[in-house]
Formats: structure tokens, sequence, C-alpha cells
């Protein structure tokens, strides 16, 4: 009996991983569902009949067929109500995705169905909106960039038609050709940067140490505009602050903050930079006595060519405080503003400790 029960054993095993990979070239979840409830009934009823057979001479042979079969039945209709019920929900994810691929970035799948359908939903339903956001941006950089470039060249072609129908010397237009040239590198320049940071070819040469030369420096950069605006500069740096950063990159984004505290300060008014060790990071703070954010203005500063209806007056394409973030976010920390509690703006940034 033993060996006809080994015998028996190895003919199931045999039959069922052949089964098994025959299932797995069926071409649909359906008709893979529906042939795995069959076989997983009907091999192991197969295996008692022929035992009972082969060990008993069973007489009751139709009455075990008859249960048998109507076994199989129905685990081959619940594996077809299964295999129907994942195959729709997988269904309603391709069709989404099929618009999504035609070019409708606002199509969503029904987050619905069993977890891993519906885990796989919520991951598509992110992906596609991300991938608008992006196109949103891409339309919205093309629309700004046309605009802010537009300006410039205008102006430039109204000077140069004056002079060639001699309403004007050349001396009178050439250093307000010369400002226009400037405009428009500084703003190629912003855009090639953006440009690197979202393609992430930034060449970062990150060096340990204080942050006190770079706050000097930027100082010392403002210090005439500040001198003409009557503005009072002031840093506190501590001495125990050493990071981990680029000191080019960091000097940009120190720069941008500290002239755009600038603009927003009255006269007699003061801007002031602190840079603070924390317990992991380095956080650089520039704060001003100026008028303080707008409403929206702590959420969208940071957007690519956004402008608050005071910065409006400003040169500028709005995209210094943009590229602040990504050469930040770059270096391994993050940035934010806030308003301060006395009035004015407070934007700080962070950056890895040393």
């Amino acid at each position: 009996m033993i060996g006809y029960a080994a015998a028996i054993a190895a003919l199931t095993l045999g039959v069922g991983l052949a089964l098994a990979f025959v299932l797995r070239l069926l071409p649909t979840v359906r008709l893979q569902l529906a042939g795995l409830a069959a076989l997983a009934v009907c091999l192991p009823l197969a295996s008692v009949l022929l035992s009972g057979w082969v060990m008993f001479h069973m007489g009751a042979d139709v009455k075990i067929l008859a249960v048998s079969t109507a076994s199989a039945t129905v685990a081959v209709v619940a594996g077809l109500v299964l295999a129907h019920s994942i195959a729709r929900s997988l269904e309603r994810v391709r069709g989404a995705s099929s618009l999504l691929a035609g070019g409708d970035l606002s199509v969503r799948a029904p987050e619905s169905g069993p977890a891993e359908v519906a885990d796989m939903a919520v991951a598509f339903n992110a992906m596609a909106s991300n991938l608008e956001q992006l196109f949103d941006a891409r339309r919205e950089l093309v629309a700004w960039a046309s605009h802010d470039l537009r300006t410039p060249l205008a102006n430039m072609q109204a000077m140069l038609e004056a002079l060639e129908d001699g309403l004007a010397e050349p001396a009178d237009y050439l250093p307000a050709l010369g400002e226009q040239v400037q405009a428009l590198a500084q703003l190629v320049d912003d855009l090639f940067e953006l440009a690197r940071i979202d393609a992430g070819a930034l060449t970062l040469e990150l060096q340990e140490g204080s942050l006190a030369g770079v706050v000097a420096s930027c100082l010392r950069g403002v210090e005439a505009e500040a001198r003409l605006r009557q503005v009072n500069l002031a840093s506190e740096v501590d001495a125990s602050a050493t990071a981990c950063f680029a000191p080019d990159k960091v000097e940009r984004v120190l720069l941008n903050l500290l002239v755009n505290a600038l603009r927003h300060t009255p006269s007699d008014g003061s801007v002031a930079v602190s840079v603070q060790p924390l317990e992991d990071v380095v956080r650089v703070t520039v704060e001003d006595t100026g008028d303080g954010l707008e409403d929206d203005a702590q959420q969208r500063m940071f957007d690519r060519f956004w402008r608050s209806d005071r910065a409006r007056s400003h040169r500028g394409a709005g995209l210094g405080l943009a590229i602040a973030r990504g050469l930040v976010e770059a270096q391994g920390g993050r940035i934010w503003a806030e308003n301060r509690p006395g009035g004015g703006a407070r934007v700080c940034f962070t950056l890895p400790a040393a």
C-alpha cells in the first residue's frame, strides 16, 4: 500500500506541476484564476478517487464521481467570478492609462477593488498628478519666459529703429541697450540654471567649514545698496556652526535673499543674517523689518516666475527664489519663509552639519 500511495503522490505532484506551468501560458488573469480553481479542486479529488479505486475497488464510483464533478463545477464558477472581478478592476486602471497615454492628463483611476489593485490605482493616480503638475509647470515656464524675453527684445528693437530713422543719437541709447542685454543675459543664465537643477546636473564642490566667510562676502556685496536705501545690515554667526556646503551656491542663495529683503524693507529698517547650529543641520536665517509676507506668499514665493503684487515694480523674472530652493535642496537642505512675530519677513534655509 505504501508503494501505491507513493506512486499516486508522485503522479499527483507531477501532474500538478505540469498543469501549473500550462496555466502560466494562459493569456488573461481571468483564465489563469479559473484554471487554478479547477486545478486546486479537481487534482485532489482525482487523487482521492484513484486511491479509493486502487485500495478498495469501491462500488459507489458513480456517487463519488458526481460529488467530484459538483465540487469541481463550483470551484470553476467561483474562479470565473473572482477572475471577472479582478479583471474588471484591472481593466479600469488599463483604461485610465490608455487615456493618459492619449494626452488626457486629468484622468484618474478608481481606487477600488482588491488591495493590490487599489494600491496600483493609487500609485497610478499619483503618477498622473505629478505628470499634470509637470506639464502645467512647463506650460507656465514657456509662457512666462516668452513674456520676459519679449519685453527687452521689443525695447531693443524700438531703440534700434529710432537710431536707424535718425530720431536719436547712439550715445542716447547705448546705456539702455546695455541694460536690456544684461537683463536678457541674466534671464538666460537663470533659465539654464533651472534646467540644470531639474536635470540633476549641478556640479557641487562640497566642503566642510564655517559660513562666516560667505556671510561676510554677501554683506559686502549688498552694502552699497543698503546704504543707498538707508537700511541697516547686521549679522550673527555662531563660530561653532560648521556645515557641509558648496560655497559658491550658498553665496548665490544668500545674496538673492538679501537683495530680496532689501527691496521690501523701508528706509531706517534693518536686515539681519544669522547662522545657528541645530542638532544635525545648520540654519541660516535672513530677517527684515518690512511689511511681511502676503497671504499666499509663504506657499508660492519659491515658485517659478511668481511675483507678489508689491514685487512687480522691481526688475526681475521671478526666478531667483526658485533657483535658491533648487540650490539648497541639491545640497541636502530645505528652505521656507514665514512672518516675523514682530513684523517683517523671515526666510530660513538649512544645510547638513559637518
